[in-house]
């Protein structure tokens, strides 16, 4: 197939169609098995070494980006899991207790302990900042940068020699 008989996509670039994927992947299989890139490309017809070699390449980052998305997607199911249990006890009524006993103040009931509360808190904002990392929502950090006076000298030293060449 030449590539005016590929097929294009609105944009006019080049789409991979079923058969290219599968091509692909049976170049992948063969290179698996231990052919060398001109067999691969003498067994599928193609010109050279360097298309087989491009084949097997599309068909292991398609393989890759596969399996990055399927870990992401447990990944998140796992945190989703795990913020759940930690919102049941955030919400739930938590009581002091001294040597397993329910402390009570002039008997007007329970002494409500927080310290469950706040270490569900500190839980689930672990887990949102996980889940920002793994979905890549946090803006970069920008760093500062200082340069010494004698590394600026030996800077602008390269920069003079570079410029006599």
């Amino acid at each position: 197939m030449t590539d005016k008989d590929k097929p294009r996509g609105g944009n006019g670039q080049y789409f991979r169609t079923l058969s290219d994927a599968q091509r692909d992947a049976e170049a992948a299989r063969l290179r698996a098995r231990g052919l060398t890139y001109q067999q691969i490309a003498d067994e599928l017809g193609w010109t050279s070494r360097g298309d087989a070699h491009h084949a097997v390449q599309r068909a292991l980052e398609a393989t890759v980006k596969e399996a990055a998305d399927e870990v992401r997607a447990i990944e998140l199911d796992r945190l989703d899991t795990l913020y759940r249990a930690a919102l049941a006890v955030l919400e739930a009524e938590h009581f002091t207790v001294s040597n397993g006993r329910v402390v009570s103040l002039d008997g007007s009931g329970p002494l409500p302990d927080t310290g469950p509360v706040l270490a569900a808190i500190d839980r689930l904002l672990k887990i949102q900042e996980r889940r920002s990392k793994l979905l890549g929502l946090d803006a970069p950090s920008k760093a500062a940068i200082s340069i010494t006076p004698d590394r600026l000298a030996a800077i602008e030293a390269m920069a003079e020699e570079l410029g006599e060449q």
